[in-house]
């Protein structure tokens, strides 16, 4: 019985260690990073991005009279993404992905 807890403690264990490991390897760009707010100018004033502005009213028309939680700007894997947190009328809280190249939505969920 002790050497099947000892052995369970141990792949556990070296689970974890592999998983930190594999983290601490990964390229650094398969992980988000937050745009900067002059990057995020500069970007916007290329047209390399939609503002804000026209997006949000794009989302009215999906979640009428929303109002805005929070707003991050995000490069993952290349691509610029906006993180976007809408308190419903109907008083439930979503997080979206929106891709701020064209306003796609990616990724919609209700957040727990």
């Amino acid at each position: 019985m002790k050497s099947a807890i000892k052995t369970a403690l141990s792949v556990h264990f070296d689970s974890r260690v592999a998983l930190v490991t594999l983290l601490l390897l990964c390229p650094l760009s398969l992980v988000a990073d937050d745009v900067s707010h002059d990057e995020a100018l500069r970007l916007r004033e290329q047209g390399d991005i939609m503002s804000l502005n026209t997006l949000l009213k794009t989302l009215d028309t999906r979640y009428p009279d929303f109002r805005l939680l929070e707003v991050e700007l995000e490069r993952d894997d290349g691509r610029l993404i906006y993180e976007i947190e809408l308190l419903t009328r109907e008083r439930v809280v979503r997080e979206l992905e929106v891709d701020a190249r064209d306003g796609r939505i990616l990724d919609d969920e209700i957040d727990d």
